[in-house]
């Protein structure tokens, strides 16, 4: 019975070491590099979601007429195109 309580503690402290150093891994991952200039492209378009309203900004796009995004499996209306 003890070798057994010693095999299951030793299983779960391998479990967490492992954990542990997976998350500091992911934690000391760089941020990756930012695009290069020019790909992607300042706006300020408001969408609406027709079935349940929920709103939605974008700041950022890849042109300058994006298509807009989906919600409620249904594409979202454009409500403010600011200048």
């Amino acid at each position: 019975m003890l070798v057994l309580k010693i095999i299951v503690a030793v299983a779960v402290a391998v479990i967490l070491l492992r954990t542990g150093i997976a998350l500091l891994r992911a934690l000391a991952t760089p941020i990756p590099e930012p695009p290069p200039a020019g790909e992607l492209r300042k706006v300020k378009l408001q969408y609406r979601c027709s079935l349940c309203g929920t709103e939605v900004r974008m700041t950022v796009a890849t042109d300058e007429q994006p298509d807009p995004p989906r919600h409620c499996m249904d594409d979202m209306e454009l409500q403010v195109a600011e200048e």
